[in-house]
């Protein structure tokens, strides 16, 4: 079932990247508009770290991943221990910058920003896009890792004995060593230097937001005039224009998402620091929700590719991402960074059950 809908994604990808997937006709001229277009507009304005980024979430993650599928059956079958951890390990790590429903979303943002100056066409390349979702979507919540390995080298077939360490790579639990029985790679029992790279992916987040929020992340010329906005002020007119529910949206992903990634990964990391004993669960819940929530922060970047490839007129209209943007995607990467950097399982380190606290207690 993985390897048919790893095969389907991977040909959906020519007509969701190659077709025109909107059109616009402004001023009596259809702009048609494809993926590739928006990154290497993004690329001539100058801005390429960016337009990397975009094309990485939009295109080469889940290009990888579904490619890494085929490959990882292929290793099974030829038996090839190589081939199979290299695959399964870049399925495990970047299926969560898979972001192609973000993008969707950004398509149907942009499409309300759009239409008090155009008239607006849906194309093949959008059917196409939401059939890759679809597809990327199973996928993902399908792949199972551990699956995997199991089918390479079964667990009842390792001499595992007493199990405590657990193998980030292929989820063998074994005992005490410095290499797994299975994968070969360093277990521990904690991630090395966890604490250390989350808070440092946190600071650099924290400075890198205060540009993002007050310098413009995207500046319009309309009839001669200059638009400068900043992502509060983008807000701000769309709820001006009557846009309300696209403004809520816009606000959440933009402004609300990373300030709560931001506050509740310092949580975290100070619960674990001062040793609480309490609500432990809780605080796994909330590891998964930043984990999850995160990337529909690349909503707005999403928005200034699509943008860039219709806007980009250069006469009646012109449309460019202001560094404010640049900002905005430091932010986004380092708070999905943060989150993948720390390890859950200290947050049960100093975890009592209800029963150990009432003795301690007396």
């Amino acid at each position: 079932g993985n390897l048919a809908i790893a095969i389907t994604c991977l040909l959906l990808f020519i007509p969701s990247h190659f077709f025109d997937f909107i059109s616009i006709r402004l001023v009596g001229v259809m702009i048609p508009a494809t993926l590739p277009e928006g990154i290497w507009a993004l690329i001539q304005e100058g801005f390429p770290l960016l337009a990397l980024l975009i094309v990485f979430c939009s295109s080469i993650a889940p290009l990888l991943v579904s490619s890494s599928v085929v490959i990882a059956h292929l290793a099974l079958k030829h038996g090839s221990f190589k081939w199979l951890k290299l695959s399964l390990a870049t399925i495990q790590h970047l299926k969560a910058w898979v972001m192609i429903d973000v993008f969707l979303v950004s398509l149907a943002i942009s499409c309300f920003k759009l239409q008090d100056y155009s008239d607006i066409f849906i194309r093949s390349g959008a059917f196409g896009l939401l059939l890759l979702q679809l597809s990327t979507v199973l996928l993902v919540t399908r792949v199972s890792v551990r699956r995997y390995w199991e089918n390479y080298l079964p667990e009842s077939q390792l001499n595992a004995g007493v199990k405590k360490l657990h193998c980030h790579t292929c989820h063998l639990s074994q005992p005490e060593g410095d290499a797994c029985l299975r994968c070969k790679s360093p277990i521990h029992h904690r991630k090395p230097q966890s604490i250390q790279k989350t808070w440092a992916y946190l600071i650099a987040a924290s400075v890198a937001i205060f540009p993002a929020n007050l310098m413009p992340i995207s500046i319009l010329i309309t009839n001669g005039q200059r638009l400068e906005d900043t992502i509060f002020s983008g807000v701000a007119s769309l709820v001006n224009s009557g846009m309300t529910g696209i403004a809520i949206i816009i606000f959440v992903a933009s402004i609300v998402v990373p300030i709560a990634k931001i506050l509740g990964l310092t949580y975290l990391l100070l619960a674990i620091k001062f040793k609480r004993r309490v609500f432990h669960r809780q605080r796994m819940m909330m590891y998964f929700i930043i984990k999850w929530i995160g990337r529909w922060s690349q909503m707005d970047l999403f928005v200034i590719s699509i943008m860039m490839t219709l806007v980009d007129r250069g006469q009646i209209l012109n449309f460019t991402p202001g560094y404010g943007a640049v900002a905005f995607g430091v932010v986004v990467v380092l708070t999905m960074l943060a989150a993948e950097s720390l390890d859950p399982r200290l947050i049960w380190d100093n975890y009592t059950s209800k029963d150990e606290s009432v003795n301690e207690q007396r």
